[in-house]
């Protein structure tokens, strides 16, 4: 069994601005997936399998919805602590990543925020130890960047809403027993509906042949005349906003995550450039090489500290969703670099499953696009900057 010998890596001594109960968090997570992700991921990633038995695994250590309050279930931790979590199970794998992110902050807190006293109880204890899990239901065949041009519809029929059309993209999908699904009613406004397994007219096919997020399960949504019962409406949003506050929760934690994966590949090209031997002495004592080390660490501490002042304003309740953008676009954009650089570093020995790098340059193709892509996520900030909207 291949050992995982990573080391965190802290340049600017950010750990003197976290708590002793943000550390030992990190210390835990770190752990987990030393001993439970690192061992298998490669194989399943090339057999491009889902590691399913994680799930539960996940809830156990409080992986999901670590942020929501104690009394549904969830950790009641901080935000900082949250985005910790986050980049370490990336650190391992961004599927893994990837299935803690939608539980938490994509079905856990639309349920959480925007649901009944009742869909709170009856839900959330049960995703926060992983005996349910759940997927998110918003980008559509022909609706991706632009969610707002939504298909799917539901009317009123009574004493149960019929809801039809179909969503894909959706990690978790297949193996969900619940879904949080946007769509839209007979006036054309969004509503967030929980359609659960075994509805009548409700399936989840399996998407195949993906190169990115192997370990990741993902499917469809597809609803054929579905009968959704009234209680599972969520009462308590209306509009474009409730989907985008989700996609703002989780963001956020992939603007952390993202981190994860590149000091992964940092570490990795830094102990291989030590002992790996050219012309008589180790790569790492050549100049370029040592340029891509110190550029790929400049870059990664400059993410950690942008990622942590988020986190400081988000406990604060001053977080804005374009300060959000700004971090998710450039912790992607960093981390991609990084994982190119590092496979560099690596050489031939960069592409094999020895070594994370490949996987995580894949997993990150995807991880910078989901969530928001590169290109909106500027032009995000390029309307909070100016004021003026190039989305009309």
């Amino acid at each position: 069994m291949k050992q995982d010998l990573y080391q965190h890596h802290d340049y600017y001594n950010i750990d003197d601005l976290l708590t002793t109960e943000h550390k030992l968090i990190r210390q835990s997570v770190q752990a987990f997936v030393k001993e439970k992700v690192s061992p298998i991921i490669e194989d399943y990633a090339q057999r491009a399998d889902f590691p399913r038995h994680i799930v539960k695994e996940l809830g156990e250590i409080g992986a999901f919805g670590p942020s929501i309050p104690a009394q549904y279930g969830g950790g009641g931790l901080d935000e900082i602590s949250y985005g910790i979590i986050m980049q370490e199970l990336e650190r391992g794998d961004s599927g893994i990543r990837s299935t803690a992110s939608v539980q938490g902050s994509l079905v856990m807190y639309p349920i959480y925020k925007y649901g009944s006293e009742e869909q709170r109880y009856k839900y959330l204890p049960k995703l926060a130890k992983g005996e349910l899990f759940g997927c998110f239901g918003l980008t559509e065949p022909n609706h991706g960047s632009n969610p707002a041009g939504m298909e799917t519809k539901f009317e009123d029929k009574g004493d149960h809403y019929l809801l039809n059309g179909a969503k894909m993209w959706i990690s978790n999908a297949p193996y969900a027993d619940i879904a949080v699904v946007w769509a839209k009613n007979e006036n054309g406004k969004i509503r967030g509906l929980i359609v659960e397994r075994g509805m009548e007219g409700f399936t989840t096919p399996t998407t195949h042949g993906k190169w990115s997020l192997r370990a990741s399960i993902t499917g469809e949504l597809v609803f054929d005349n579905v009968k959704v019962p009234k209680e599972n409406l969520l009462p308590n949003v209306e509009g474009i906003k409730g989907p985008l506050g989700c996609l703002s929760t989780a963001r956020y934690g992939i603007a952390w995550g993202a981190i994860g994966a590149a000091l992964d590949c940092y570490d990795t090209a830094l102990r291989y450039s030590k002992e790996r031997i050219q012309f008589g002495k180790p790569i790492g004592q050549f100049q370029l090489t040592q340029k891509k080390l110190a550029e790929m660490i400049t870059e990664i501490t400059k993410a950690q500290l942008l990622v942590w002042r988020l986190g400081v304003l988000k406990n604060e309740g001053r977080a804005t969703p374009a300060q959000i953008s700004m971090a998710k676009r450039n912790s992607c954009d960093m981390a991609l670099n990084v994982a190119r650089t590092a496979r560099q570093i690596l050489g031939g020995m960069g592409i094999t499953g020895e070594y994370p790098i490949m996987r995580h340059l894949m997993n990150l193709e995807t991880v910078i696009t989901y969530e928001g892509t590169h290109d909106i996520h500027l032009l995000i900030t390029g309307m909070d900057v100016t004021g003026l909207d190039a989305f009309k």
